[in-house]
């Protein structure tokens, strides 16, 4: 996890960090790369490559090109409506 995604994980609720710890153990550990219904490779932005969806909540992550089995999460937010929240502030893809 990059520094910004501690603190981003940081300003979750304690629901929300185990959520998200049980998503990424369960949805990222095979086959980080393969598109699924919570799962998508997104448009190319400055944050991240991959989303991975969790009812509100939202990880960003890439996949290490050098070993595919190493995922890197980036960011981790909250979607409300049509806006992403990261750390409390509005973010825009």
């Amino acid at each position: 996890m990059s520094r910004d995604a501690e603190e981003h994980f940081a300003h979750l609720a304690a629901r929300q960090q185990s959520i998200v710890l049980d998503a990424l153990k369960m949805q990222l550990r095979d086959e980080p790369l393969r598109e699924t219904r919570n799962r998508k490779l997104l448009r190319p932005n400055p944050m991240a490559a991959w989303e991975l969806r969790v009812g509100q909540l939202r990880i960003f992550y890439e996949v290490d090109a050098e070993e595919a089995d190493v995922v890197n999460v980036l960011a981790i937010g909250i979607k409300t409506g049509n806006r992403l929240f990261i750390a409390g502030q509005e973010m825009r893809l």
